[in-house]
């Protein structure tokens, strides 16, 4: 065979590559396009008063029309009919007048922001974010927000995941990475090339909590914002989350298995005695809890064999009740009370 016949036939098979691989792809699009204009499989109403009274502001995950984007349910009756806005987000949370949105831009070269929104869905401050999103809390007082993205891996169960935790203030001026901060464990400066932080909950306007890694340990960190500092507390602490009366911390704790087979179990801390109490829930919980009031916590889990669609649960930390479906479809809650 000649060269130039070689070169035919490479240039036909790769046109028929090419073409194969327009045609998948166009078929994915006309299957994602009908799955996002079919009727939603959520009772949903205008987006107009999302934003009113007490309320759970959370992800839209039912299948259809308004997947993906933010919603609310008011916080008396969360299996009324949501109200959906116009705002797509990966994870969502939620003040009295503004919402922190981290979300993936998907393209050729997908890219990864975090916006601050006032309730009318205008932008109020926007940054790049290093990776995939994974958590984002504000401030009691809305003055700060932070933020926490893969920078490898996509998941905290991956073997060398690697996190980026930002802090910005409601302006959108930088305060910085946490690994910018003097890790101190044990009372002592540590800086480990390892270390990994995630998880922000706020105490105040200077003060929070946060998750540590370093040498396979999983600590939980209180952070202070005037002096740059992350003291470590206490150890097998994730994702940590303040209770409203400050007192309490609820938490995933590694109950078995490691890497891609870990299985996380929520938990209470008293701050006052560092005594901790696993909860009675079997599944693998893999999010930051959000706190429904003094003595409920909420958590998102996948739905059984429907992939990309999750539900909230509801928990009593009395350490007896059993876990109850508070909000179908539904991701990344946040309770806001006014």
């Amino acid at each position: 065979m000649s060269n130039r016949v070689k070169w035919l036939v490479v240039a036909a098979i790769s046109v028929v590559a090419i073409g194969a691989t327009v045609v998948v792809g166009l078929f994915a699009w006309q299957q994602y396009r009908l799955r996002q204009d079919a009727p939603s499989a959520a009772d949903t109403t205008a987006s107009r008063d999302w934003d009113s009274g007490d309320r759970v502001v959370f992800r839209n995950t039912a299948p259809g029309q308004g997947y993906g984007l933010v919603a609310s349910v008011p916080l008396s009756d969360p299996s009324a009919a949501r109200a959906v806005t116009d705002t797509a987000c990966d994870r969502v949370d939620a003040a009295d007048d503004e919402f922190s949105c981290l979300r993936t831009e998907r393209g050729i070269v997908p890219s990864y922001t975090a916006t601050l929104y006032a309730n009318d869905e205008k932008p109020v401050a926007d940054w790049p974010l290093a990776g995939i999103p994974s958590r984002t809390r504000i401030s009691p007082d809305a003055s700060l927000i932070a933020t926490t993205a893969f920078v490898s891996g996509h998941t905290y169960a991956a073997v060398g995941f690697s996190t980026e935790t930002l802090l910005h203030t409601r302006e959108g001026e930088s305060l910085g990475n946490l690994e910018t901060f003097t890790l101190i464990i044990d009372g002592a400066p540590a800086a480990p090339v390892d270390r990994n932080f995630w998880g922000v909950t706020f105490v105040d306007d200077t003060t929070f909590y946060a998750t540590a890694q370093t040498g396979g340990i999983t600590y939980l960190v209180r952070g202070d914002l005037d002096k740059r500092t992350l003291t470590a507390i206490a150890e097998g602490v994730e994702c940590p989350s303040l209770s409203p009366d400050g007192t309490r911390i609820a938490f995933k704790r590694v109950t078995s298995g490691s890497g891609p087979a870990v299985h996380w179990t929520p938990a209470i801390m008293d701050l006052s005695t560092g005594q901790f109490e696993l909860l009675p829930e079997s599944r693998n919980v893999d999010d930051q809890v959000e706190w429904l009031d003094d003595g409920t916590i909420l958590y998102g889990l996948p739905r059984e064999n429907t992939p990309g669609d999750t539900d909230v649960w509801a928990l009593a930390i009395d350490g007896k009740s059993k876990p109850r479906l508070f909000i179908e479809h539904a991701w990344s809650p946040s309770v806001v009370r006014q």
